[in-house]
């Protein structure tokens, strides 16, 4: 799929599988595949190197909130990407993107706007978008355990 440059590669230890669907938010540490359908917010917990794929199968009805992210899939919710955020040819984002870093593949379709944040200000700002759309879906899964 996507080769993450520099960085070891992350090993995935969340899988959702295909036929899969998953009805409420997740939170993952270390790397997450998504070959189905997750109905809620994913966000990659407190983990600096979290990674998050989503195959051209997946597809995601929520916020996502991660370091890393390759998407050949689908996400209908704002996407906040604090490192590198990876669209493939069949990547579609029905919302907002918020990224420090971006590579799109033509074909991929982004139906909102392209926020670029470089990771000194996201981190130090707390009136950012990403540090915001970070804390909304922080209070979400907080709200649900």
């Amino acid at each position: 799929m996507f080769g993450i440059k520099g960085r070891k590669p992350v090993a995935i230890q969340t899988l959702i599988g295909e036929d899969t669907r998953i009805e409420g938010d997740l939170r993952f540490e270390g790397g997450c595949h998504v070959d189905g359908l997750v109905n809620g917010s994913i966000a990659g917990g407190k983990d600096p190197d979290a990674y998050l794929s989503v195959s051209e199968y997946g597809r995601v009805q929520g916020n996502v909130s991660v370091p890393r992210l390759a998407l050949s899939g689908m996400v209908e919710g704002d996407v906040v990407v604090t490192e590198r955020a990876e669209l493939g040819p069949t990547a579609r984002v029905v919302g907002n993107v918020h990224y420090n870093l971006i590579e799109i593949s033509a074909g991929a379709e982004i139906n909102g706007k392209l926020i670029h944040e470089a990771a000194p200000a996201a981190v130090k700002s707390p009136a950012s978008g990403a540090k915001a759309a970070d804390e909304a879906v922080e209070a979400e899964l907080e709200g649900a355990v």
